[in-house]
C-alpha cells in the first residue's frame, strides 16, 4: 500500500484525519499516556508481591526494557502503515478483518476502556483526601454484587463515592473532546507539564529531605521474599503492575495519521518518551524507599501521599495529592483522545456502526467514537476496584502485543523489499524476545490469577474475564459483516450512497 495515494476503503473515499502533531506534541502524548496512574497506586501492590526492594526495582527495569522493544517493533509498524487506528491497522494488515475486529472490540471492551477506567479511579482516589466521598456499609455492597460463574464477583456499590466522581470526570472529559480538539489537546500538554512536576516534588523533595534511611533499600519485608517457582509467578504478577504504568507507549501509533514528519517523528518520540518514562519510575520508586520500608509500602492505599507525608506532613501530602488529581485527569483525557482513534477506523472501515466513525462536523473530531468510549469506560468503573481494571487491561494489551509483533514477521516475509529507515533495531532478536517473554508473561499470568481465585486471594479471575469479553467480539464479526455486504450491493446500485 502507497500511503502516498489515496485509499478506498469498501468503495468509500477516505476520510483522514488533518495532521497537526508535531514532535514535542508526539512525546507528550507517549509521556502523558504512560505516566497516568499507576506509579501513584501499583508500588504497594507490587512491594506486596514480592518483598524485596531490590527485586521491586529490577521488576521496573525490565518491564521498562520489553515496553521499549515493543515500541521499537511499533517504531516500524507506525511508519510503514502511518495511519490512524494503531494496531488495529497493522493487525488487519498481518492477519485480516477478523483479527483486527477482534483487537478493535477488545480495545473498546477491555484494553482503553478498563485502562480509561483505572486511571480515572485513582484520580477520583486521590481526590477523597480532600472531600470525604460517601460509601455505602459493607453489607449492603456485598448485597448488591454480582457473581459470574467461573469468574468471580462484581461488586458495582464498592466504593460508590469515588466510582461516581471517577464517571464524571470521564463524561466531562468526553465530551470535552467530543467538542473540541485544541481544547482536548490543551488539557494533554498541560497535565504532562503537571506531572512532571509531581515526579520532580517527589524525587527531589523526598531524596534531599535527610528523612529517609537507606537501609530501606536492604531491609526484605517480615513476610519473606518468595522462592522458587512462586518467585516466579509473584515477580510476574508484580510485571503485571509495572505494565499498567508503562503501558501507553502504543497510544501514539494510534494518533499516526495525524502525526507530521511520521518517518522521522514516531520512532523519535516513542524512544524519547519511553527512556525519560523508565528513568522517572526508577527515581520515583527510590524516593518510595527512602522513606517507606517495603513492608510498610506493601500496606499503603495511597503510596505517594504517604510518602510525602513522611517528609513534609499533611500539607506536603495534600500538595502531592492535588497535584496527582490533576495528572491523572489529564491522563484520562490522553487515553480519550488517543484510543477514540480505534474505535473511529474500526468505523470507517465497515467493520462498526457507521455513526461511529463519523466525525464533528465543525472540530473535525472523531466525536461519536470519544462519547461511545466514554460511555463503555463509565461502566466498566461501576464493574470493580482498580486492581481489577488495570489486571484485566494489561493482560489483553500483551495478548495482542504479542499477536502485533507475530504480524510484523509475517508482513516482513510477505514484503523482504519493504523496509524502512525505522526499521526495528535488533530485527529479528529484539522482536523475538518480546515475542518469548510476552509468551511467558501471558500464561504465567493466567495460572497465577487462576490459583489467586481458588485461594479466595482475588474476587475475580481477570484474565479469562478480559479473554471472555474479547471473544464475544466474534458473533458481531458476523454481523458487521453482512451488514457491510449489504451497504456494498447498495452502493453498487447508487454510486453516490457512501455520501448518505
Amino acid at each position: 500500500m502507497d500511503n502516498k495515494d489515496p485509499v478506498y476503503i469498501h468503495g468509500m473515499p477516505p476520510n483522514p484525519m488533518e495532521r497537526r502533531i508535531g514532535l514535542l506534541s508526539a512525546v507528550s502524548i507517549v509521556v502523558g499516556g504512560i505516566i497516568g496512574s499507576a506509579i501513584f497506586m501499583k508500588p504497594a501492590t507490587m512491594a506486596a508481591q514480592l518483598g524485596s526492594p531490590w527485586m521491586l526495582l529490577l521488576v521496573w527495569v525490565a518491564a521498562g526494557v520489553f515496553s521499549l522493544f515493543g515500541a521499537m517493533v511499533f517504531a516500524e509498524l507506525g511508519t510503514l502503515y502511518p495511519d490512524t487506528g494503531g494496531q488495529y491497522v497493522y493487525l488487519r494488515e498481518a492477519y485480516g478483518e477478523r483479527m483486527a475486529f477482534l483487537y478493535g472490540w477488545s480495545s473498546m471492551v477491555v484494553v482503553n476502556t478498563a485502562a480509561i477506567a483505572a486511571i480515572a479511579f485513582v484520580m477520583a482516589s486521590y481526590a477523597g483526601h480532600f472531600v470525604e466521598l460517601p460509601r455505602l456499609d459493607a453489607s449492603t455492597e456485598e448485597r448488591w454484587s454480582v457473581h459470574i460463574p467461573g469468574l468471580g464477583r462484581i461488586m458495582p456499590l464498592q466504593s460508590i463515592g469515588v466510582k461516581a466522581l471517577a464517571i464524571s470526570a470521564i463524561l466531562g472529559l468526553s465530551l470535552l473532546n467530543h467538542l473540541s480538539f485544541r481544547g482536548g489537546n490543551l488539557v494533554q500538554m498541560l497535565s504532562t507539564g503537571v506531572k512532571i512536576a509531581v515526579i520532580m516534588m517527589l524525587v527531589f523533595g523526598i531524596l534531599f529531605s535527610g528523612k529517609g534511611d537507606p537501609s530501606h533499600f536492604t531491609t526484605d519485608a517480615s513476610m519473606g521474599v518468595p522462592e522458587g517457582w512462586r518467585l516466579l509467578g509473584a515477580f510476574m504478577a508484580a510485571m503485571t503492575g509495572a505494565f499498567a504504568a508503562y503501558d501507553g507507549w502504543n497510544n501514539l501509533n494510534m494518533v499516526a495519521g495525524e502525526v507530521r514528519n511520521p518517518d522521522r517523528n514516531i520512532g523519535r518520540s516513542l524512544v524519547i518518551g519511553l527512556l525519560v518514562c523508565i528513568a522517572a519510575y526508577l527515581l520515583v520508586t527510590v524516593a518510595y524507599l527512602y522513606v517507606l520500608p517495603v513492608e510498610t509500602m506493601a500496606g499503603s492505599s495511597l503510596v505517594a501521599r504517604d510518602a510525602a507525608a513522611v517528609v513534609a506532613g499533611e500539607n506536603g501530602a495534600s500538595a502531592v495529592a492535588a497535584m496527582i488529581v490533576m495528572s491523572t485527569f489529564g491522563a484520562t483525557q490522553t487515553n480519550l483522545m488517543a484510543n477514540a482513534r480505534v474505535v473511529y477506523a474500526m468505523a470507517e472501515s465497515g467493520r462498526f456502526f457507521r455513526w461511529a466513525g463519523r466525525k464533528h462536523p465543525r472540530h473535525g473530531s472523531p466525536g461519536n467514537a470519544i462519547l461511545l468510549l466514554g460511555f463503555w469506560s463509565s461502566l466498566l468503573v461501576m464493574s470493580g476496584s482498580f486492581d481489577i481494571l488495570s489486571d484485566m487491561f494489561i493482560f489483553m494489551s500483551w495478548v495482542f502485543y504479542g499477536l502485533v509483533v507475530v504480524g510484523l514477521f509475517m508482513l516482513r516475509r510477505r514484503s523482504p523489499k519493504r523496509s524502512t529507515s525505522a526499521g526495528s533495531w535488533g530485527y529479528p532478536w529484539v522482536p523475538a524476545l518480546f515475542l518469548i517473554f510476552t509468551f511467558i508473561y501471558i500464561s504465567t499470568t493466567l495460572a497465577t490469577d487462576i490459583a489467586n481465585y481458588r485461594e479466595g486471594k482475588s474476587p475475580m479471575v481477570n484474565s479469562l474475564f478480559g479473554l471472555i469479553l474479547t471473544s464475544l467480539g466474534l458473533p458481531l464479526f458476523r454481523f458487521f459483516g453482512r451488514k457491510r455486504e449489504s451497504r456494498g450491493r447498495e452502493a453498487a446500485s447508487d454510486p453516490t450512497d457512501w455520501a448518505k
